[in-house]
């Protein structure tokens, strides 16, 4: 439909002012229906076309004839208004989805990266605590944006950098050293990474009494941190009763935070690990050093000038050899780059992390990686609770395990509000999906770079702008449709019946599912599909209050109305499994 009006556009500005238009031709919605179905803004033309606005749009609105798709045009200021045969609309918009003509929602993506490798690198934990509700965020980001961009033919890479080395990983080590007391997470039976976490929040309770008794003033002053200092050297230099600790406690972690990826759907195609690649950076750094591209200092570390770029000295490699976050950074990045060759790579990670890839993609630049400029840092803000930003070295944290924990719980009471009869297997599930919807929609519904309280109870809501709200409107389709004796035939549906405002508003909704998932890929923004969602579930309902489906007033406007709300159906159900969140047939 969209095309078709492109088209007759291009055609008869070709016609009219001999101007061959290859840029996209962007079709909008007036602000006020009673000025059309879809308008086209004359501004883009006035240079080529030594005319206003408003005369291009008269001379267009004279030019472009009725036919079978639109039923007459005008022009209204600088602007081409087009109205619609909505029998052919409606026709149109609802053979495509119900007889799905096409797998997916295609849009036409204007980029030149269309068709091309895109790596997305997301969530990146660290093996020292659980997922808490900032990697959450970051991980239900990351896999929706990765769904949106395969949505519009783009292959993707989903990546999960593992940082299991370090300073913070040696703490939690040093604190099961002194007071694991050889225990297992098997024994104390819980999760590796809660357990591992747990020894992590112990150091640094531990450091702090040393602080106080001491009166000493600077963490890495006290004996503790030393202790753990000592530990990544002996780690680097591969001490064999430092490796083989780290080794067992890593891999609890890894088993944990494994386990709740799958519990919250969350896939990767490739993993890399920080304790293997910070190798690779640690040799481009010693190289460009050779080359005079960084120096060293007095104290032996390692050190690059970036001062003349706004941004500050930088060490690479500490004066005791070890490696800082930029090294194994600079190691990913080369070895991305050398196992896809990838198109474009996008990290992203919290806000408070811009500064660091501002270094690092100068780095890249200044080491000569012809590909540094396809590096591209995305970022999100943080999530807040009522009392304040998440801590989790003061065990204030809330991870994800327990908030899935306590929001199911929450579920289950809500469902057993409206259906106390319900199985205890199928309350289990449905808790589950309802659950999931409410904390992914709560983080997907913001834009990313805009912080987010999250309030639990609310989010679980079934009315407002809530994922529960988009499952109960999508279960309400199919329980109309469930009552439906016969087959329907929709091939033989009569869209003239459809005449009602709110039926057309609602076929409109529709039309934008294709633009919509296009806006929010390219612009890395799931919130826009979020919008479009509570948007498309909004005029439903709307039009469900209003008007009878299965006592219309007729066979043919019965027909007619099933097929539009099993279009909706099938919008929102693809709309929800793009932002990661699963349909429920029954609520």
């Amino acid at each position: 439909m969209i095309f078709y009006i492109q088209n007759q556009i291009k055609k008869a500005i070709l016609k009219k002012f001999g101007i061959k238009i290859k840029q996209e031709i962007i079709i909008e919605q007036p602000p006020d229906a009673k000025m059309g179905d879809f308008c086209f803004s004359c501004f883009l033309l006035t240079n080529e076309a030594k005319k206003s606005p408003k005369e291009i749009a008269e001379i267009l609105a004279q030019e472009i004839k009725s036919d079978k798709i639109i039923r007459e045009t005008k022009n209204i200021g600088p602007y081409l208004n087009f109205f619609i045969q909505r029998k052919e609309f409606f026709k149109n918009i609802c053979f495509v989805i119900l007889k799905q003509k096409q797998k997916k929602a295609r849009a036409r993506c204007i980029t030149s990266l269309f068709k091309s490798q895109i790596l997305i690198e997301f969530s990146s934990p660290n093996t020292n605590k659980p997922l808490h509700l900032g990697h959450f965020r970051s991980s239900i980001l990351g896999m929706s944006l990765a769904n949106l961009l395969e949505e519009i033919d783009y292959k993707v890479i989903k990546i999960n950098l593992i940082n299991d080395r370090g300073i913070h990983i040696c703490k939690a080590m040093l604190a099961y050293q002194k007071w694991g007391e050889n225990k297992t997470p098997e024994s104390e039976k819980i999760k590796g990474d809660h357990f591992v976490g747990n020894f992590y929040t112990l150091f640094d309770k531990e450091v702090k009494k040393e602080q106080e008794a001491k009166k000493i003033e600077k963490i890495t002053e006290t004996n503790f941190y030393k202790e753990a200092s000592e530990m990544l050297k002996k780690w680097e230099q591969g001490d064999e009763e430092v490796m083989k600790l780290w080794k067992k406690m890593n891999q609890w972690a890894l088993d944990g935070l494994k386990k709740t990826y799958q519990r919250i759907g969350i896939k990767f195609n490739k993993w890399y690990f920080e304790s293997q690649t910070y190798k690779i950076g640690r040799e481009i750094i010693l190289k460009a050093l050779k080359k005079g591209i960084c120096y060293q200092r007095k104290d032996g570390a390692i050190e690059i000038d970036l001062t003349q770029y706004g941004l500050d000295k930088k060490v690479l490699l500490r004066s005791d050899g070890t490696s800082v976050y930029v090294t194994q950074d600079i190691g990913v990045a080369k070895l991305k780059f050398d196992q896809f060759k990838f198109n474009q790579s996008i990290i992203l990670t919290g806000v408070e992390q811009i500064y660091h890839f501002q270094v690092l993609f100068k780095i890249l630049e200044l080491l000569n990686f012809k590909w540094a400029k396809k590096c591209v840092h995305l970022i999100h803000e943080m999530v807040n609770l009522p009392e304040g930003k998440m801590k989790s070295r003061e065990g204030k944290v809330v991870d994800s395990d327990n908030l899935l924990d306590e929001m199911e719980k929450m579920a289950q009471e809500e469902i057993q509000k409206r259906d106390q009869n319900i199985s205890f297997k199928e309350l289990e599930q449905r808790a589950k999906k309802i659950s999931l919807a409410a904390i992914k929609f709560h983080l997907l519904k913001v834009n990313p770079k805009q912080a987010i309280y999250f309030d639990p109870r609310k989010s679980l809501s079934f009315e407002g702008a809530t994922g529960p709200y988009l499952q109960y409107t999508y279960a309400r389709i199919q329980s109309i449709l469930r009552k439906i004796q016969h087959e329907i035939t929709y091939s033989a549906t009569d869209f003239s019946c459809l005449k009602e405002e709110e039926e057309w508003e609602l076929g409109k909704r529709i039309f934008e599912f294709s633009d919509t998932i296009k806006r929010a890929a390219q612009d890395y923004n799931p919130a826009i599909l979020s919008e479009y969602l509570l948007k498309l579930a909004s005029s439903f309902n709307k039009f469900y209050h209003q008007y009878s489906i299965l006592k219309a007033k007729s066979k043919e406007i019965q027909t007619a109305r099933l097929a539009l709300i099993q279009s909706v159906a099938i919008v929102l159900k693809k709309g929800l499994n793009l932002l990661g969140i699963e349909e429920i047939e029954k609520m």
